[in-house]
C-alpha cells in the first residue's frame, strides 16, 4: 500500500522540523543527521523517508553515501501557502496594538 504523505503532517513533527533546520545550510548523510538526536538511527531514517516522500528533502548520492539536502522549491510552496495567514495575523496584531495604545493613553 502506497500512502500519500502530507507536507503539513510531515512538518508537524518536531524532529522532522529539526532535521529540516539541520540540512538547510548543508547537505548531510543520514548518519550525520542521526548523530544530532537521542533516538535510534532507524527512527531518524523513517523521518528522512517521510521528508523525502513529501519532497521537502532531496537525495544526492556521492559514492556509497547518500546526502540529504533541502528542496528549496517545495519549501517555497509551503511558505507561499502560509504567507496570507501570516499577513492576516500581522494586521490583526497591529490593530490590537493600536487599540491598546489608545486605551493606555486614556
Amino acid at each position: 500500500m502506497n500512502l500519500r504523505r502530507d507536507v503539513f503532517q510531515a512538518i508537524a513533527d518536531p524532529t522532522r522540523r529539526a532535521i529540516l533546520l539541520l540540512v538547510a545550510s548543508q547537505a548531510m548523510t543520514a548518519g550525520a543527521i542521526a548523530a544530532n538526536f537521542d533516538t535510534a538511527r532507524p527512527t531518524v531514517s523513517k523521518h528522512l523517508q517521510i521528508l523525502t516522500e513529501c519532497e521537502l528533502l532531496g537525495q544526492t548520492q556521492n559514492g556509497r553515501e547518500i546526502y540529504y539536502h533541502i528542496n528549496a522549491k517545495k519549501m517555497k510552496e509551503v511558505a507561499d501557502f502560509i504567507e496570507p495567514f501570516r499577513q492576516m495575523w500581522d494586521e490583526r496584531f497591529n490593530k490590537l496594538e493600536t487599540i491598546m495604545k489608545k486605551y493606555k493613553n486614556k
